[in-house]
């Protein structure tokens, strides 16, 4: 990780930096304040080993504005703790929780810090100690009275989540005529429904709309025209939209283009554009040419609560089947405010007399409107739902509303990504059992789950508490869904078993969003404290933690009575493979699969259900575009090419060249046997960094590791470049006649190494450590000294540059090796080995080096110094962009963007989709979604149903499977496909052959047992409790057609 910048007014804690308080109120006031008139965000420091992952989806001034601000939360119940939980853990600058009501029974469903022992007490008080924990840089208070105006004219952001329309339009009012102005949100969750309001101020300046990076494009020519063409390289589509701003640098010839004057797009291409701009009178195009986009601030203007009640403009919509919806729901919010209001209670769970009485006053409002706001028909039958559960909170769908108001939050401290503007309103009355509901089904039973109950009745709350459920991955989504699970009672009955899996350790960057992490947590297996804190949440749950990878390795832990034993599984997981692994489980054993993933503000969900829906594997994304060999290695033209150059050569020179040298130091003699026998180019070059590690460029003091990174700067960063200019100078041509130095290559130029550049000093010595580290040299003091180091680096004898006579530089973008090979390999190979063996006599006995594995998050071992030097050094030879080591580390390090908000509201969505499993829906109630915190936009979709396959009067899909009992001969199943009309051609167990038609000798093991032929040629081993294998048949029909058949299992006992 990136080393912690200490400033004035920090101290350091362990190994992290604690950002210190102001003492005083007005300090904090005035400081806010000039940070919300200017948008220039305060001087305060950011932990980046804790915030990484968030880094990289917000930005350092976009955190800094968001460390500036002091948020108040009112009402902890299951919404309130939601987003107070998010926004921690975010890194605000304070949060104050209001309540002034105490717990009960009722609220343990949604708040997971409530527990029974906090009945009575003060909501508030109840969870701020336990929320404190999230983040200690974050102040966490309580406010237990009504609140005042001045007491909200101390924060920037109100979030209220439980109060009367007449307090919010009050308390709205005033933040808008504060100076300045004060968001204000307002959100509620009742039962299966849900609604968000935001209101910004009059003028809300959005910085960045969406977060993403500015497009750019290499310029290929552009015309003299008005307006201007401009076409760009092949290499990567553009992504311009009409309208677009975008600026150009480094045109050669057409000069005046470079002055940094935003010019707008239009009549956008994939590869063109034009440009509004008269270009007749410029210079003429030559050669070379940046364009990239401007991206521009946004002034949003809101309505107020009162105006916006009246006339809210758009809604967001999340699903398209229920467009007609949100209009409804605006009225029955509203209904529902009259309601409480004359009453005095929420409406009771399924009373007839309740509903209708929300009826009426849902319709007098609408009669009460004219022209367009005035709704032609009212759906009764969503009102009746929505009273009777509206008293409840319900974790999944506090859940998913604490993402979304929790990034609300973010954007309004930060000024990034555009903002719900304004209402928004969601239901998941797919949820709900398909019988209707009686009084004496949703009666309380005086327990934590009753206002689950209210809504969903007593028996699927018994059916969850009996259920068997898998949860793969205990990491952001992991820890979610656990607390989830607990708060719904799931697996917590005496039938029950929640089993979750996880072969991880927690790491500091993980607190800022797995929540159910400490710190002092760190090192320990993520799945057991995962457990250890559900348990805290629901004392009942009944969970199982393992610390096994689920693959093809683990299948004597998830075997098959595993598999069987299982009602649900969740996908918790961060990388494809996995999932497809588990998806392939999952399709065996025929179960459901829930499964979500993030990236940043993006999150999806997918609902896999037994033959109703299609697999995860049955459709996957297109792999990401790979640049050519030849262009990270020869001729870059963006600092990411740069970093997959330099994170390459890391590893060659730390790992995988120590780790080949050990190899020989281990077994010399079957080494050496080894590389005599494959004699390539591959082996000639191992053997060559073998050589220069252990003879030519061996390392015995510190010295000889500032001396061999001395010369491997020289080598990298001055001598290529020289001979790759000396081979294609800066005039070559292609074979075709066309300038070989033509966009998207750029030109390099040497660098000349100087001790008085700190960047170059800073790349030695990383360098010289790393090398040093590799050998088990002692570091000495003297290299913190910056002098004494350079006094050291000057020492280095460098030899002149002489260029190479007929030297091959790979140039075809298929190339697959850098290193081709030649007639002359085994010789070449005989000569290193006589040099290696002659020159390791005088190797201590026992000798061996210790090879450097990548590790990105940790700051004190130089290898993102080393790996953002090298990226910059390479990107200064072509005048690329250089990027701090911050940068680099999301890029080189491969880093996945990712907050708490998306997280939360991804598990929010799979739990409301768990009810659906629970309750055995059919697939038009099920949902699949995805959606962008960032916009704010949500698509939610019927999922895709399995692609059927038809032959004669047979049908089936991914999710079937052919049983044939017997221990049949291979004769005898080649019958019994021939009675289907269909004829096996090849027969295949795990990765062998153990039939195909086309060869005559496998005629002669039709009469033999096809179990004896899976054990003789797959050597398959069948566990004593199984009773089946499988096999894959290929077969064809009567017209030689191919017919994808089902998997074959075969019962042989």
């Amino acid at each position: 990780m990136l080393p912690e910048k200490r400033v004035a007014g920090s101290e350091a804690i362990g190994n992290s930096v604690k950002r210190l308080r102001p003492e005083s109120t007005s300090e904090v006031v005035n400081q806010d304040v000039n940070m919300a008139g200017d948008g220039n965000p305060p001087d305060v420091d950011i932990d980046e080993d804790l915030h990484s992952r968030q880094l990289a989806v917000y930005g350092r001034e976009a955190m800094r504005r968001l460390f500036g601000a002091n948020v108040l939360i009112s009402s902890l119940q299951g919404l309130g703790v939601e987003v107070a939980k998010n926004i921690i853990l975010a890194g605000v600058k304070s949060v104050t929780l209001h309540d002034q009501s105490n717990v009960e029974m009722w609220d343990l469903s949604g708040n997971f810090y409530f527990t029974e022992a906090d009945i009575g007490k003060n909501r508030a008080v109840a969870c701020c100690n336990k929320l404190q924990e999230l983040n200690a840089a974050v102040t966490v208070s309580t406010l237990t009275s009504e609140i005042t105006e001045e007491d909200i004219s101390s924060f920037q952001v109100v979030v209220f989540t439980d109060i009367t329309l007449e307090k919010a339009i009050q308390y709205n009012d005033f933040c808008r005529d504060h100076k300045p102005p004060i968001a204000f949100i307002k959100a509620d969750i009742r039962g299966l429904f849900g609604s968000v309001f935001c209101d910004f101020g009059p003028e809300f300046t959005v910085f960045d709309v969406n977060g993403e990076e500015p497009h750019t494009g290499i310029i290929a020519s552009i015309s003299n025209d008005n307006p201007a063409l401009v076409s760009c390289v092949d290499d990567e589509r553009l992504e311009f939209q009409d309208g677009d701003l975008v600026v150009f640098s480094e045109v050669h010839g057409m000069t005046q283009l470079n002055d940094g004057k935003p010019r707008k797009v239009k009549n956008a291409r994939p590869y063109s554009f034009l440009l509004e701009e008269d270009t007749s009178n410029f210079g003429a195009y030559e050669k070379g040419g940046i364009v990239t986009q401007v991206k521009q601030p946004k002034v949003l203007n809101f309505k107020s609560l009162s105006e916006a009640l009246q006339n809210p403009g758009e809604f967001l919509l999340s699903d398209f089947s229920k467009f007609d919806r949100p209009p409804l729901l605006h009225l029955a919010f509203q209904a529902l405010d009259k309601f409480v209001h004359e009453f005095g209670h929420f409406p009771l769970a399924a009373s007839e007399e309740d509903a209708s009485r929300l009826i009426d006053f849902t319709k007098a409002l609408n009669d009460s409107l004219s022209g367009d706001q005035k709704l032609d028909a009212i759906d009764e039958n969503v009102l009746k739902h929505f009273a009777s559960g509206s008293r409840a909170v319900l974790n999944p769908m506090a859940a998913m509303f604490g993402g979304l108001v929790g990034q609300e939050v973010v954007k309004a401290s930060s000024g990034k990504f555009h903002p719900l503007f304004q209402f928004f309103y969601f239901d998941s009355l797919e949820s709900l059992p398909l019988e209707p509901l009686q009084p004496e089904d949703v009666a309380p039973l005086n327990c934590r789950y009753d206002a689950q109950i209210s809504v969903f009745g007593k028996k699927l709350q018994k059916k969850l508490e009996d259920a068997k459920l898998f949860v793969v991955g205990a990491g952001a989504l992991g820890c979610e869904l656990l607390k989830n699970l607990a708060l719904m009672g799931a697996s917590s009955g005496s039938h029950g078993k929640l089993t979750i899996t996880d072969d991880d350790v927690i790491e500091k960057s993980n607190l800022s969003r797995q929540f159910l992490f400490r710190d002092w947590n760190i090192g320990q297996a993520k799945s057991t404290v995962a457990a250890s804190a559900a348990t805290a949440i629901n004392p009942h749950l009944k969970i199982e933690a393992l610390q096994n990878r689920v693959s093809p390795d683990t299948e004597n832990v998830f075997d098959d009575s595993f598999w069987d034993n299982l009602d649900v599984v969740l996908n918790a997981l961060d990388n494809v493979n996995a999932r497809l692994y588990v998806d392939s489980r999952c399709v065996y054993f025929q179960k459901p699969l829930l499964e979500s993933g993030t990236l940043g503000t993006k999150c999806n969900t997918q609902m896999v259900i037994p033959h109703l829906t299609e697999n995860y594997g049955a459709s996957r994304d297109p792999p990401e575009k790979q640049a050519p060999m030849c262009t990270v290695h020869s001729f870059p033209h963006n600092i990411d090419h740069c970093l997959t150059w330099a994170r390459s050569e890391f590893e060659g020179l730390l790992e995988k060249t120590p780790a080949e040298a050990n190899a020989f130091l281990m077994k010399p003699e079957e080494y050496k046997a080894a590389m005599k026998s494959a004699g390539d180019a591959q082996s000639r070059e191992l053997l060559e960094r073998v050589v220069e590690c252990l003879v030519s460029e061996r390392c015995e003091t510190f010295e000889d590791c500032i001396s061999w990174a001395r010369q491997k700067f020289e080598d990298y960063f001055s001598n290529r470049v020289k001979q790759l200019t000396y081979t294609f100078p800066e005039n070559a041509t292609t074979s075709g006649g066309a300038p070989f130095w033509s966009a998207p290559k750029r030109f390099p130029k040497p660098l000349e190494f100087n001790t008085n550049d700190p960047s170059h000093m800073s790349l030695i010595a990383a360098a010289s450590i790393l090398r040093a580290n590799t050998y088990g040299i002692p570091i000495p003091e003297w290299t913190s000294n910056s002098k004494k180091l350079a006094e050291a680096v000057d020492k280095v004898q460098i030899s002149d540059f002489k260029p190479k006579q007929g030297v091959k530089i790979v140039t075809d973008e298929k190339a697959t090796n850098m290193h081709p090979s030649t007639i002359d390999d085994s010789a070449v190979i005989d000569n290193l080995i006589r040099t290696l063996e002659s020159g390791v006599k005088n190797l201590s006995s026992g000798f061996r080096m210790s090879p450097i594995q990548f590790e990105k998050d940790d700051d004190t071992n130089f290898h993102m110094d080393l790996i953002a030097g090298f990226a910059n050094m390479r990107a200064r030879n072509y005048s690329i962009p250089e990027v701090d080591k911050l940068k680099a580390k999301f890029i080189a390090g491969r880093i996945i963007p990712a907050i708490a908000t998306t997280t939360a509201m991804a598990t929010g969505l799979v739990c409301l989709e768990l009810y659906k499993v629970i309750l055995n829906h059919k697939v038009e109630k099920y949902r699949n979604t995805f959606a962008n915190l960032a916009l704010p936009l949500f698509s939610m979709a019927e999922p895709v149903p399995p692609k059927i396959i038809k032959h004669g009067i047979l049908s089936w899909s991914v999710w079937d499977r052919w049983v044939i009992a017997g221990n049949l001969t291979l004769r005898e199943l080649l019958d019994w496909f021939q009675d289907k009309g269909l004829s096996a051609y090849s027969i295949s167990c795990g990765q062998s052959l153990i039939y195909n038609s086309i060869f005559p000798k496998h005629k002669e093991r039709l009469d033999r047992k096809v179990l004896d032929l899976a054990r003789d040629i797959a050597k398959l081993e069948i566990p004593p409790d199984r009773r089946h294998f499988d096999i894959v048949v290929a077969c064809e029909d009567d017209d030689g057609n191919d017919v994808d058949v089902p998997l074959i299992s075969i019962c042989f006992r």
